[in-house]
């Protein structure tokens, strides 16, 4: 017998309640809740435990947003609360890149990092609550860990951005874009499908933009080539058999090419454009990219190709410069283009940001006015859309369920920020894909009855 073979079998370590324990909160946008969910998948794989509540946890990470002033704010509150509950706080994300603000407000934080910085929080976690270490177990599924329930995720597929839109600072914040490999985006998305999920959200800060900073290399994926391309993606994620739901996607002139994948059934036909304003003069003081000039002829053309296609999009009134006349051709423009989800907010000015330096601010109280009359203006084509959908049978994902029903959304839903679909019937449950005949409808939501099988 060798040595080596005199030594004992190490002992397993599989008492959790020996493990550190993480407190975490994310703030702000899909983008960032993947960056939390990164940064939990590598302290998870080390054998930390998540916790509950901050008050148990040895250490608490406080993902934050820096985006507008009012961000900051409720950031700023949750890392005070953070504090307050537990004293042993680490704080990361957008904010993170001006440090200064927390730590003049909070000085006795541990570590601030800037956002995408994850191998610096895992350091930071390790200096107050050194890792467990225990190869022998297996502490974190293939997928990884999710925020999100387990019927969909969000699929990130690039970091920063390369337009300076005047009212924006996620560039100094995120840096310009960086595209991850095609294959390494292919190859996490089947690990999320096998793992369960229904529905990917296809989420970066300009996913049109996808694989312009590297040229659109590139590479073999099982017997064919792919480039890290915007189209070349949608072809392949359309054929693995779930729902694709694309965010953030500029219009530049080569999106075209996506709308026959949605027609034959491929992706979702669905795209989130966050057009910002309709008015050529606003659109130049916000420095948009994008040929947004003809968009109204493009949607058009668009719905021609995909009849069921739904667009959401952001709108900003009362931006510095922002007339009557522009205000009157934003409202025309909306009633041209028949948008299906919308979002709006009022100018708020971000520290930093080029738009500061505009003359022609807008008072509050016409800011407010203008929201008003926007908003008024969207539900009224947002309830006139949807009404048209009474009577017909749609595909509708489940994401709650309870007694005599349950809540899902169609294919013009995304979760958290559009509509749902209140669903009459039995035995459905959360990720179920069912087929809905509606009966119902408002400004925002259908509702319907469980279909035969």
């Amino acid at each position: 017998m060798t040595a080596a073979q005199n030594k004992p079998a190490k002992k397993k370590n599989t008492k959790n309640e020996e493990a550190p324990t993480v407190g975490v909160v994310s703030l702000g946008c899909p983008k960032a809740l993947v960056d939390t969910e990164r940064i939990l998948t590598q302290l998870r794989s080390e054998g930390y435990q998540l916790s509950p509540n901050y008050e148990d946890a040895n250490v608490v990470i406080v993902n934050t947003c820096g985006f507008l002033d009012s961000a900051k704010k409720e950031s700023l509150e949750a890392i005070g609360e953070a504090m307050d509950a537990n004293g042993k706080v680490i704080v990361t994300g957008c904010m993170g890149a001006e440090p200064e603000q927390i730590t003049k407000e909070y000085p006795k934080v541990l570590a601030v990092t800037g956002p995408q910085q994850y191998e610096e929080v895992v350091s930071a976690v390790h200096k107050v609550a050194p890792p467990p270490h225990d190869p022998y177990v297996d502490l974190v599924p293939p997928q990884g860990i999710k925020l999100t329930p387990r019927h969909y995720a969000y699929l990130k597929i690039s970091e920063g951005c390369n337009n300076r839109c005047s009212f924006c600072i996620i560039p100094s914040l995120r840096g310009d874009l960086v595209s991850r490999p095609i294959i390494q985006v292919l190859a996490e998305a089947e690990r999320l499908v096998k793992a369960g999920v229904k529905e990917l959200l296809v989420i970066s800060q300009d996913t049109s933009a996808y694989g312009i900073d590297n040229r659109y290399q590139a590479y073999p994926y099982k017997n064919r080539t792919v480039r890290t391309k915007f189209i070349d993606l949608c072809r392949e994620l359309g054929e693995m058999g779930i729902w694709t739901r694309l965010h953030y996607v500029y219009p530049y002139p080569h999106v075209d090419e996506v709308f026959p994948l949605m027609n034959e059934g491929k992706i979702l036909p669905y795209i989130d454009i966050p057009f910002q304003h309709a008015s050529p003069a606003v659109l130049k003081n916000m420095r948009r990219p994008a040929h947004q000039e003809k968009t109204l002829d493009r949607i058009h053309d668009w719905r021609k190709t995909c009849p069921d296609l739904a667009i959401r999009s952001t709108f900003i009134v009362g931006f510095p410069g922002e007339t009557e006349e522009d205000f009157e051709f934003l409202l025309q423009w909306m009633q041209e283009a028949q948008l299906d989800r919308v979002g709006c907010f009022k100018y708020e000015p971000v520290q930093g940001a080029k738009a500061n330096e505009l003359q022609g601010a807008v008072p509050p109280e016409v800011q407010e006015e203008r929201w008003h009359r926007f908003m008024a203006l969207q539900q009224g084509i947002s309830a006139a859309r949807l009404a048209k959908k009474v009577g017909r049978t749609l595909d509708v994902i489940i994401d709650e369920t309870g007694k005599g029903g349950a809540t899902g959304r169609s294919s013009a839903d995304a979760p958290e920020i559009d509509g749902i679909v209140r669903v009459s019937g039995d035995g459905m449950k959360p990720g179920d894909i069912v087929r809905v005949k509606i009966t119902a409808s408002d400004e925002y939501d259908l509702e319907g009855d469980l279909a035969a099988a």
